[in-house]
């Protein structure tokens, strides 16, 4: 008997002992059901107080191997080096993907800080593919480029771009907050930017004529919003559009009443004339714009949005004229408030459905969130391709004809790795993926 008791003793430690590794081991699933019912009965702050004493051992040994990797990427300079390659077999359809992951030279994202940390604010950054070459932007602002060709050697051979961003802040006397997209077309470079000055914090668009060798922008699009405490619900993706136009996508920045306010860019997606700079609004009631994608024979965009505790979305906008969409930001939602934030939304926000409230209905919607990110919608197969950061995968659906239902389902998982960005290669057929924690940008192919 005492050895049976003994027996179920050890085995119920190890089964606990693995159980909270699984939670606080930093390359953990964070959609696995099971570690998601484990973080019910296990509260975040015990679990990394267990981390940092029961695990300090394997903690420091997987905080080492980090260090290691973010020195080697220091060492390497501007050399783009080739550091990792893999098979990835996805979760449903089984299908084989080969990656390979090359250094950037930007500082990379500390996840020990949260996700609302300002310092993390300047740690997102962008690529654009353009004609034979790849341009990438920090956070910072830092700007590189490399030829396309070389994802297929052992280096990319990046090379610096001088830009004019820190001058442009210096003349507003405005503190840096981020970066927060990279667009390129018709031989301009396009990047929104967030600052904050002596009226608060906001976004605005720059242009520069494209140069690889020093850019110069200048203010191209005023939003004229401020708010005057830092926030992570900016938006700023910058996107194709039909008529000498490009779409930009402006975050709801925390203010509760600005979404549902036409008067307000706050929680909009807008088209902005390249020539005259007016713009008109195509869609509202958004909380915080990740992705963009124009589909110009459906008349249709696409954007992707978190949510608050959950529902992030993928949101499907069919353009009828003179008809802005509203998608109900902050009076639905599929998500539910964070603790403490009940009081901020009225009694009937968190609804079962979009449609019953009078809202448009997202495509999809998570829960639990995944931290979604940049999309690419594929033509040729109707998949959409969806990143996200939270979750560290690439999500594929497949539509049917008319784009009005999902098909199926695939997820590419790559297991600690927030994807920040992403970009299509129809020339190659791969994509390009900038992953943010190291950071280092990956080049997917389809075996």
């Amino acid at each position: 008997m005492k050895k049976f008791f003994l027996f179920f003793l050890t085995a119920f430690l190890f089964f606990c002992f693995i159980g909270i590794w699984s939670i606080v081991d930093e390359g953990y699933d964070k959609q696995n059901k099971t570690i998601l019912l484990l973080k019910k009965f296990i509260p975040t702050n015990l679990s990394r107080k267990i981390r940092d004493t029961v695990f300090i051992i394997p903690n420091l040994k997987d905080r080492n191997k980090l260090l290691s990797t973010q020195v080697e990427k220091y060492e390497q300079g501007l050399e783009g080096k080739l550091f990792n390659e893999q098979e990835i077999i996805s979760d449903n359809k089984n299908k084989k993907y080969f990656l390979k992951e090359f250094f950037l030279p930007f500082a990379r994202l500390d996840t020990r800080l949260g996700w609302a940390a300002t310092e993390n604010s300047k740690r997102a950054h962008y690529l654009e593919i353009v004609e034979d070459k790849v341009i990438a932007i920090s956070g910072l602002g830092e700007t590189i480029y490399f030829n396309k060709k070389n994802i297929f050697s052992k280096k990319l051979n990046q090379n610096k771009i001088l830009n004019n961003i820190s001058e442009i802040l210096n003349s507003y006397k405005a503190k840096l907050i981020g970066i927060r997209d990279l667009y390129i077309a018709d031989g301009f470079v396009y990047i929104s930017m967030q600052h904050k000055d002596t009226s608060g914090f906001t976004i605005n668009l720059y242009r520069a004529k494209l140069n690889y060798e020093n850019l110069k922008f200048e203010l191209f699009f005023e939003t004229n919003e401020y708010w005057p405490t830092y926030n992570v619900f900016s938006g700023g993706r910058i996107e194709n559009f039909s008529d000498n136009k490009i779409l930009f996508s402006i975050g709801f920045a925390k203010d509760y009443e600005a979404p549902q306010d036409k008067s307000s860019l706050l929680g909009k997606i807008i088209s902005i004339d390249i020539a005259t700079k007016k713009y008109e609004l195509i869609s509202y009631g958004h909380r915080n714009p990740q992705g963009l994608f124009f589909l110009e024979n459906k008349k249709l965009v696409i954007n992707t949005e978190h949510g608050p505790k959950g529902g992030d979305e993928i949101n499907f906008n069919f353009l009828k004229k003179n008809e802005a969409k509203n998608f109900g930001w902050p009076e639905v939602s599929y998500g539910s408030a964070y603790p403490g934030q009940e009081k901020l939304f009225k009694s009937y926000t968190f609804k079962k459905t979009h449609s019953e409230m009078g809202y448009e209905e997202p495509l999809k919607y998570f829960i639990p969130a995944i931290g979604i990110s940049e999309l690419f919608f594929n033509t040729k197969n109707n998949n959409i391709y969806v990143s996200s950061l939270r979750a560290g995968s690439i999500y594929v659906y497949k539509l049917n004809q008319d784009l009005s239902k999902i098909l199926s389902e695939d997820r590419i998982f790559f297991g600690d790795k927030r994807i920040r960005d992403l970009d299509y290669d129809s020339e190659n057929d791969l994509f390009f993926i900038l992953f943010e924690y190291t950071p280092s940008i990956g080049i997917l192919k389809y075996n």
